[in-house]
């Protein structure tokens, strides 16, 4: 996945702006709910937060405390420290953190989880709940979603094409998949939730 991502890296953006591939998809309500989500996020209280899979920055932007961001790209990261300069960039791997216990307050991950195979979920929160007290993810709704987990083929603006693997998420699900919490954000194309470790 390291060479999606890479490659995918000065088009990431584009999803969440639909614009490029993306601009003539119809997903009602999706420029308010991403508006939502971002105040969401930005609402959260400050903390020494490490964000998982950060890509190109887009929600870490929007982290209040102290921010680390962690990639497994170098391409995606360079976008992120232009976006978040004020942030710490490490380039790793998101199911190895290459930190030490109890190094953070929080652990923070957007549109990482759904893409996790059941052991690699395992290993990730085993993780998370090494290095911070309390974890939010942030995924794809299930509310749009035809099925709760899919193969998709995506195209990027070079022609390549990838196979990635997705999941969908009712919160209520989400959260007792990480071991208890509260949903932060419901809606149409997102959800987020927040779990004490």
């Amino acid at each position: 996945m390291k060479e999606y991502y890479d490659a995918r890296a000065p088009e990431y953006d584009d999803w969440y702006l639909g614009v490029g591939r993306f601009a003539e998809r119809d997903r009602p309500g999706w420029d308010e709910e991403l508006a939502e989500l971002i105040a969401t996020i930005a609402s959260l209280p400050a903390k020494r937060t490490l964000d998982v899979a950060c890509g190109t920055g887009f929600l870490t932007h929007h982290l209040p405390g102290q921010i680390t961001g962690l990639d497994q790209s170098e391409r995606m990261l360079a976008i992120a420290q232009q976006r978040r300069p004020d942030a710490s960039f490490v380039l790793g791997d998101g199911l190895a953190l290459p930190f030490p216990d109890e190094n953070f307050e929080r652990v923070f991950t957007g549109h990482f989880y759904g893409h996790l195979r059941e052991g690699e979920r395992r290993r990730f929160l085993a993780e998370a709940r090494r290095v911070a007290g309390e974890l939010v993810v942030v995924d794809a709704s299930q509310a749009h979603a035809p099925a709760a987990e899919e193969i998709q083929e995506r195209i990027l603006n070079n022609g390549s094409r990838w196979e990635v693997y997705k999941r969908f998420f009712e919160p209520d699900q989400l959260a007792a998949e990480l071991g208890g919490g509260v949903a932060l954000f419901t809606g149409r194309w997102f959800v987020a939730v927040r779990t004490p470790q």
